[in-house]
Parts: C-alpha cells; structure tokens; sequence
C-alpha cells in the first residue's frame, strides 16, 4: 500500500504525529433501533478519525501538511483512508495490522455517544523515521512502543513534544517526563481520581513546561511555566448550530500544533485562542472532514466572538 511521497526538497518531517487510524460514520438520528426494528438517519458523514489522525488532518488543512505515523490495514477500508490522505497530501508512514478500525458516532444534545471497532494488534513493528528538520511531535498516547520511543528521541534531540491526553493509557506516566505541552481531559481526570487542579499540578512535577485541562463549555484551565492556572472562556456557539461535538478535541490539537509552528514567536495564550477558535468552527458541521477549518475560518470565528486575534 503505497502513501504521499516527497520530492527531495521536501524531504523533511516538519511535524510528526503518531496515533490509531478509525474510519468514523457519523449520523444523526431521532431513535435508535432495538430488537428487529429498523430506521433511516437524518444525515450522515464518513471521514478519517483517530485523535492524532484527526489532528494531522486538521494541522494539513491549515496549511502545514505533518508525517503520519498510524494504523492501516491492508482492506478496503484501509485504502479509502489512504485515499483520504492522498487528497491532503499527508505522508502516511503505515503501522500494519489485520482489520481497519471503526467508529459509529450518534452526536446529540451537544453529546455524542461512540462505538468503537479497534484492531490493535500491530503484525510489524513500528517504522524508523528520520527526524531531520522535525521541530513538532503529537502524540496520544496509542502505539505506546512508538509514542515513548520518539518522545524520548524527540528530547535528545530537542523538539518540541505535544501531548493529547485524551485518557490515561498504560504508558501515560512514562510519557510525561518527555513532554513539553500536555493537552489532557476531564475525562483523564476522573481516571486519576484528581481534580483539574490536582491534575494540572501532576503535570508540573512531570516537568510538562505548559499544561491543561479542556472542560467543555467552561473552556480551558491552563498554566505555563511556574504561573499560576488560569481560564481561557470557551467561545459560546448558539445550541441551535452546535451539530456535532465529536472531534473538537483533536482540532483543538492539531490548531495549537499549527499556530506554534506558523507563528512561533507568538505566545501560547495566542495558540490556545487559536485553537478555540478553530474548535467553535468545528462543532458546527457534521464529521471530521467537514468540520476542518481554513485559516481565515478560524480567524472569523474568532473575531465574531469578540476576539480579533492578530494574524502576523
């Protein structure tokens, strides 16, 4: 199975993400069938999934295209995604394993409730990458050989490791000393048994130089440094144009990746407001593809809420 590949000038990795690939069908429907009853959805999408994958997608979309280190299955499934990368120019360094991964998807009330269908039982082991040129590496956490392998590379050699800490997996503590940002949920909280706050301050003994927590419709509660916490407001959409919330998460990820690489004198309050941002575009369509914003979406969104962010 054959991905993107590069012509010598652009031989470098600029940006490395490493994660599980889903294909996601995403539907809206009134009722969920049971026994023998049947119904037809009100819409649907089909698109790429996965947290890392997703945000590469995302990050590519913005205008800077990332490696992709991720699951693939040699199926037809497997190769529509491929194809889906073909058409964002992302080169896909494939993981093999047996059967591509699935997740049906009902967004509702601002909720989603999610099915998953995951092979990951990898029949090879993970490709060695050359990471000359490569200032950014994403991680979340699955291929757990791969993610502590390139984080502790990614240290000796001085890139700059982010963290979608969507859960607590089997290698999350070992992971943490290598990173730089951590990006993790309430969710990964509840796991812990620790409150934002508490869990904020875990990051900060792990020596995670800038840390949050995402809190849905209360934004995020973040710290740099030795600085106190505080609250980046989420940006308020409309119940009426909220469709669907699954996936606002990685676009948040592969915005703030984006932000700092394209603007990397700019302060991480600017990458977080970004990424806001680019997640209020994105609740607002159905599926990962669709919800992916241009630039200039995330700036208009971003200055409709009242915040002109500057764009040099």
């Amino acid at each position: 199975m054959l991905g993107v590949s590069r012509s010598p000038r652009e031989s470098h990795v600029k940006a490395l993400f490493i994660g599980h690939t889903y294909v996601d069908i995403t539907f809206l429907t009134d009722h969920i069938p049971d026994g023998d009853e049947k119904t037809v959805a009100r819409d649907y999408a089909v698109a790429f999934g996965g947290n890392a994958v997703t945000a590469a997608f995302a990050c590519a979309k913005l205008g800077i295209v990332p490696d992709l280190l991720s699951t693939v299955a040699d199926d037809w499934l497997g190769r529509m995604f491929m194809d889906m990368a073909l058409a964002y120019r992302i080169p896909v360094h494939a993981r093999k394993v047996a059967r591509s991964s699935l997740s049906f998807i009902m967004p509702n009330d601002g909720k989603r409730a999610i099915v998953r269908c995951r092979d990951d039982t990898y029949l090879h082991p993970f490709p060695n990458l050359n990471l000359d040129g490569c200032q950014v590496l994403h991680l979340d956490g699955h291929q757990g050989d791969a993610a502590i392998a390139y984080a502790k590379l990614a240290r000796e050699r001085g890139i700059f490791v982010s963290l979608d800490g969507g859960g607590v997996r089997s290698n999350t503590m070992e992971l943490l000393p290598f990173v730089d940002v951590a990006i993790v949920s309430e969710r990964f909280c509840e796991q812990l048994g620790q409150s934002p706050e508490g869990v904020l301050e875990l990051l900060r003994t792990k020596g995670v130089k800038v840390g949050g927590v995402t809190q849905g419709e209360r934004g995020l509660l973040w710290y740099e440094g030795a600085a106190p916490a505080r609250r980046l407001a989420a940006i308020s959409v409309p119940e009426d144009r909220v469709i669907d919330t699954n996936g606002a998460g990685d676009l948040f990820h592969g915005a703030y990746v984006y932000a700092r690489l394209s603007r990397p004198k700019q302060s991480w309050d600017f990458h977080f407001r970004f990424a806001r941002a680019a997640s209020a575009y994105g609740v607002q369509f159905l599926g990962n593809e669709a919800r992916l914003p241009r630039v200039d979406d995330v700036f208009a969104t971003a200055k409709a809420a009242g915040d002109a962010l500057p764009q040099t």
